[in-house]
């Protein structure tokens, strides 16, 4: 099929990386991370506006769209040390989740089939599901750990009479077979969701989940570590979903869902860089940007810069492994130059 695009706006690609499309391999044989956007938010419970989140986490950047972004920390260019390409949209129709869903499976299934990880834009966190189990279709099942930051479980059953929504990826994931519950880690959950019931359930599948009071008083360094062994015992990758308001809303008002009290910027930067960075990243997704409700792009600023650490981590880690080294967070900026 013909490359889709952009479902809505410019056909940009993200900061100016070469086009592929997902559905003719030849035209990312040589990938390392292939983009998709998803831009679906048929799920939401309450503000909708993610269908618009791939355009702008695409575009919400100051620099020249060159294809080009040097890490000052990292000391890598994640988009030229790696190939990378965007293969636009996949067509998702907000008004139908069942087909929407399917085809973003496809879609990702095809990109990790043809050996390049997918990172997905969303959307809303309904695409957890199939963006989760089209890297599981390739790995195989149960092979795939899940490290989740979120300020929600997203472990709901049937919502206003659906299995299919933003609140219950994470059930249909586990249910399905495609990941296991007990390699399934949440980082950042704070609030007044979910009740008892589904807590229950999600420890009856063997979930470990991180809330906000437990990573303050341990530190999320050290909620980090525990999560990394589990998810690298008896997996072959490990899948990074991050919703967007795992962060307070201070650092990212633009989102469907606001929970305060969250994680700051720099702590969600952090985090991701050392997950790309220490860990088999198979495959990302990116979720929440609802841009009607970004004050200042602030939201879509951060959204792209997660994007983008997730890449320089993926990088800087194949260099290592290539180069015998290893990055040292400590090196001053000027050192070796």
């Amino acid at each position: 099929m013909a490359r889709y695009g952009a479902q809505f706006g410019p056909d940009i690609t993200f900061l100016g990386v070469e086009r592929c499309d997902w559905a003719e391999p030849a035209s990312y044989a040589d990938a390392d991370v292939v983009i998709l956007g998803a831009p679906f938010d048929g799920g939401t419970s309450h503000r909708s506006g993610t269908r618009f989140g791939p355009q702008y986490i695409r575009q919400t950047c100051y620099l020249p769209h060159d294809g080009s972004r040097p890490s000052l920390a990292l000391r890598v260019d994640g988009l030229q040390d790696l190939r990378v390409y965007d293969a636009g949209d996949v067509e998702m129709f907000s008004g139908d989740a069942e087909r929407s869903v399917r085809d973003l499976q496809a879609a990702v299934y095809a990109v990790a089939r043809g050996g390049a990880i997918p990172l997905v834009l969303g959307g809303d966190h309904t695409i957890a599901w199939p963006d989760a189990a089209g890297v599981a279709q390739h790995l195989g099942q149960g092979r795939v750990s899940m490290i989740h930051f979120d300020a929600h479980a997203d472990t709901g059953d049937i919502e206003f009479g659906s299995l299919i929504g933003h609140g219950q990826p994470m059930r249909r994931l586990i249910e399905s077979g495609a990941l296991r519950g007990d390699r399934f880690l949440q980082v950042g959950l704070r609030g007044y969701w979910p009740g008892p019931e589904t807590l229950d359930w999600m420890a009856a599948q063997g979930m470990r989940s991180f809330e906000m009071t437990e990573i303050v008083a341990r530190g999320l360094d050290e909620c980090l570590t525990e999560a990394f062994a589990i998810a690298t015992d008896e997996c072959d990758g490990v899948f990074l979903s991050v919703d967007i308001d795992v962060c307070d809303p201070g650092h990212a008002p633009g989102t469907g869902t606001p929970e305060p009290g969250g994680l700051s910027a720099r702590q969600l930067l952090d985090a991701v860089r050392r997950i790309a960075y220490e860990l088999p990243v198979a495959g990302v997704d990116i979720v929440e940007v609802s841009p009607p409700y970004d004050h200042a792009e602030i939201t879509s600023f951060l959204a792209n810069r997660v994007a983008l650490e997730a890449l320089s981590g993926i990088a800087r880690r194949r260099k290592d492994a290539l180069d015998g080294t290893r990055w040292d967070p400590r090196q001053p900026l000027l050192d070796g130059r």
